[in-house]
């Protein structure tokens, strides 16, 4: 069964354009030219994957990506005709996956939609030879289950977050620098004027209640990276 991908623009031409380059990668297809209807059919049937526009009418992507991470993990791509760092850093944080602007060329949209899935099921798939689970001071955290839970709290994290989270905990007591941990969990070269890193573990000390400033498990060294001791 072809991965069924929700395209989410109320620009026709762009949607229309969206659609014809994926069904041409085998890729199933709906598309929505507004959030409520999009957010009502994910909760009848949640795709493989999404491609919001931010500006949309009744509610902007941002806001309609936040609404699905509030249940759902499958990865979502962001489109935005903003170049601002701080509006792409804020898609990330509210839990986007990846963010393409305007005008973009259609082949690197596919592109990267077929990164994204690739990782996911990548992400999902149990790790064959490395600890099942780890148990670091109430917070616990299960490759077999993937699931991850807090004092006892389940925490809804995305397939990146959890990996994020899985890595640190398996290299506990050391620092990760922020190119080890972008090209082990992303599988790419990093930049370094890269923030991806910085929005996935802002985002994931919100998710688990940490303050920023005094945070118990995941740790800052500055200039180098992260450490869960």
């Amino acid at each position: 069964m072809p991965a069924e991908i929700y395209v989410v623009d109320d620009e026709a031409s762009i949607a229309d354009l969206v659609e014809l380059y994926l069904k041409n990668e085998g890729f199933a297809v709906r598309k929505f030219y507004s959030a409520l209807p999009a957010l009502a059919a994910v909760e009848q049937s949640p795709p493989d994957l999404a491609v919001l526009d931010v500006m949309l009418p009744d509610m902007d992507g941002f806001a309609l990506c936040q609404r699905i991470r509030e249940r759902y993990v499958f990865p979502v791509l962001m489109l935005t005709a903003r170049v601002e760092d701080i509006d792409k850093i804020t898609g990330l944080t509210l839990g986007a996956d990846d963010y393409i602007t305007k005008p973009f060329n259609p082949l690197e949209l596919v592109a990267r939609v077929k990164t994204q899935l690739r990782r996911c099921t990548r992400y999902n798939r149990p790790p064959q030879e490395e600890a099942e689970d780890y148990d670091i001071r109430g917070l616990q955290i299960s490759s077999k289950t993937h699931k991850c839970f807090l004092y006892g709290e389940e925490l809804a994290l995305t397939p990146l977050e959890f990996s994020i989270l899985w890595y640190l905990c398996g290299k506990q007591g050391r620092v990760v620098p922020s190119e080890e941990l972008f090209e082990a969990v992303w599988g790419e070269k990093y930049m370094d004027s890269n923030n991806t890193v910085m929005s996935h573990i802002a985002r994931l000390r919100e998710k688990m209640h940490e303050p920023s400033r005094r945070p118990k498990f995941i740790k800052t060294v500055w200039g180098v990276g992260y450490t869960i001791e």
